[in-house]
């Protein structure tokens, strides 16, 4: 069977969707690439099921969707690179659609991006910890004992660290360095940090009050802290030197980023959770039924955007001075409807990677009351099954604070914590609510959950097959073959696109964003004769050089002007910044990367201080060149123009 090449099957994707023009946004899951675009008339549907690699095509939700298998990240992520920023991870042009994006949607598909990467991780620790939470229960682990420390800290590192997870993906998702915001995370959850919130007392930084608040599993300041991390990141890199570059920008990051997170994030996220505290508080007291069903509905709401703490608070006072709560008994009924919601996703769902996430993800639910990976793996990103929850929780919340149901002890809600639901109202009432609560969840989702819709399991129209088992589409025998498909062509912005029909394709990739010219147009005798391969040159406009393909650093020159690489295809490769550069003997230039190591498309060869080279008199365009190129079948560099980095510059046919 013929071997797919992903990035190759990207371009051909792009080029039969109508191009980028044609894009308003792009986004993927687990197995398929989801398109919003403007046209759908300009698709040429059959061709595109009919490529090497696609499994089948699905429109629902508003999507086109190219069901690709487990390599539709690496689609995905060549896909990106051809399209505008603002095309890439769902933002888009109202006025150029001619429709808003629903601010729901676009906050429900970034959080679902970003937990993607750690929902097994999220899934198996939650089913640890409702097993922990079960021998507890049952007598069988005594919480005294270590074995319990021990068991309970590898159960729940993960949800209590996760900040320091999510650091990861959203530094991956807004292009900010990782292990800064990991740092960042780091000190959000710092033992010292916790001991402020819990000791209640005043806190200061340099005399500019500090209102604390609980971090832990903490989802939303993260996210922000990325989101501002990666535009402070921009920032410097057009300041600071780049002899200080390095070391100057995680140390900045971490001077201002933390405490401007503790000192805004904080203070936003605890008024706003002790202004709808005080008013579900008033609810109660006016209507119970009313207050209850804003809590038992809305409680999985609050834990997302971490609005849950301020409420805590307020339960832990209520048990110390009166001995219950009353605003926590509804609780139940809403963390048991999500649970009861994944449980029919689980029944439900033809896909059998969503059925793996929502089993356990259910189980943890509603037996222990760990609902993230119900929550983040499953309802949030089908929408549909979390809003049932809701409602269900809604529904339940209310009939339990009508019966004036309450906890009285402090314990994570869940179907093993119901002994601490019994001593306090009616607890008919509270199991009757509960119940119900679970039972609307449970069957709306199943009634209502579409299994073949962009909502449901349209990832398994047909079986994935492995990556190198897919086989060719049908060949039209009147078209050309073999090398004659390799096209590279200029495409709006400059980018090429590389389209093949029967041989791989390798994209060689643009490694800085500038105006690409041809080879013979360099200014130096030998890369324009094409003496050392086939290639192009690339005025740049910004200091950072990245890896044009995947491989490995086969030398870098002592100066760093140079790189050269290799990928597991076979294609070699020259990086060489700047004309007769080498005289500079390393002056400006910040090399990232050492021979023999292993290298992704994108990631940083060196920085260079552009302008301080040109003020040297020296030219700097960038030349990448084909070193083997005699050796390979077909070399086709991109139409001169402009180009951004990561758009394809040369296509090779191994």
């Amino acid at each position: 069977m013929a071997k797919v090449d992903y990035p190759a099957l990207a371009d051909d994707i792009l080029e039969r969707v109508g191009g980028p023009t044609n894009v308003k946004d792009a986004t993927h899951c687990i197995t398929r690439l989801r398109l919003r675009l403007k046209d759908l008339d300009k698709v040429d549907k059959d061709g595109i099921g009919k490529l090497p690699g696609v499994i089948t095509t699905v429109e629902a939700g508003g999507q086109y969707q190219v069901v690709i298998g487990d390599n539709v990240g690496t689609v995905y992520n060549a896909f990106a690179k051809r399209l505008p920023d603002q095309a890439v991870g769902g933002d888009e042009d109202p006025q150029e659609s001619g429709e808003k994006q629903n601010i729901i949607n676009r906050f429900i598909q970034l959080v679902s991006a970003i937990f993607l990467p750690i929902i097994w991780t999220l899934a198996g620790a939650g089913l640890f910890k409702a097993f922990v939470a079960l021998a507890v229960t049952l007598g069988w682990l005594d919480e005294s004992t270590t074995t319990y420390v021990i068991l309970n800290a590898a159960s729940d590192a993960v949800i209590n660290f996760l900040p320091m997870l999510l650091a990861i993906t959203v530094a991956k998702r807004f292009g900010a360095n990782q292990f800064v915001l990991v740092g960042i995370a780091g000190a959000l959850v710092y033992p010292s940090i916790i001991g402020l919130y819990e000791a209640g007392e005043p806190v200061s930084f340099f005399g500019i009050p500090v209102v604390m608040m609980s971090y832990v599993s903490s989802v939303i300041p993260i996210i922000v802290a990325g989101w501002l991390l990666s535009h402070m990141e921009r920032g410097m890199d057009k300041i600071l030197p780049a002899a200080i570059r390095n070391f100057t920008k995680p140390f900045l990051s971490l001077l201002i980023m933390v405490p401007l997170i503790l000192i805004v994030i904080g203070p936003i996220t605890t008024y706003a959770a002790q202004g709808l505290a005080a008013g579900v508080t008033f609810l109660f007291n006016l209507a119970p039924w009313l207050g209850g069903a804003l809590m038992g509905g809305l409680w999985q709401v609050l834990v997302i955007f971490g609005l849950h703490w301020g409420l805590v608070p307020i339960a832990l006072n209520d048990l110390t001075t009166v001995g219950y709560s009353i605003l926590f008994g509804p609780v139940l009924a809403g963390v048991l409807a999500q649970g009861a919601a994944t449980l029919a996703v689980f029944i439900r769902t033809r896909n059998p990677k969503r059925r793996q996430v929502a089993g356990p993800a259910a189980v943890s639910g509603i037996l222990a009351g760990v609902t993230e990976p119900a929550i983040y793996g499953v309802n949030l990103p089908m929408k549909r099954p979390f809003y049932f929850g809701v409602a269900g929780g809604a529904v339940g919340g209310a009939i339990i604070a009508m019966g004036g149901g309450a906890m009285d002890s402090f314990v994570v809600p869940s179907l093993l914590a119901i002994p601490g639901y019994m001593n306090v109202g009616n607890f008919a009432m509270t199991m009757i609510g509960t119940g119900v609560g679970m039972l609307v969840a449970f069957v709306l989702t199943l009634l209502f959950m579409d299994r073949e819709s962009a909502e449901g399991a349209a990832d398994d129209a047909a079986a994935p097959a492995p990556a190198d088992d897919v086989a060719p589409a049908p060949q039209d025998p009147t078209a050309p073959t073999g090398a004659q498909t390799a096209v590279a062509a200029g495409a709006a912005g400059g980018a090429a696109t590389a389209t093949a029909t029967r041989n791989s394709v390798v994209d060689v990739v643009a490694p800085v964003s500038g105006r690409m010219v041809a080879l013979e147009e360099v200014p130096d005798k030998v890369f324009a004769s094409g003496a050392l391969g086939k290639g192009v040159g690339i005025v740049p406009d910004e200091n950072v050089v990245r890896a044009p393909i995947t491989g490995k650093v086969i030398s870098v020159a002592n100066s760093g002007h140079a790189f050269g690489l290799k990928s597991d295809d076979g294609v070699e490769l020259l990086v060489h910044i700047g004309i007769d550069t080498v005289e500079l003997k390393g002056q400006h230039f910040d090399v990232a990367v050492a021979k023999g190591d292993q290298v992704q498309a994108g990631d940083t060869l060196a920085t260079v201080d552009m302008n301080a080279v040109a003020e040297a008199g020296y030219d700097t365009t960038i030349i990448v060149t084909v070193t083997n190129t005699a050796k390979l079948q077909e070399v086709t560099p991109a139409t001169a123009g402009p180009v951004e980095v990561g758009a394809p510059a040369v296509v090779v046919i191994p």
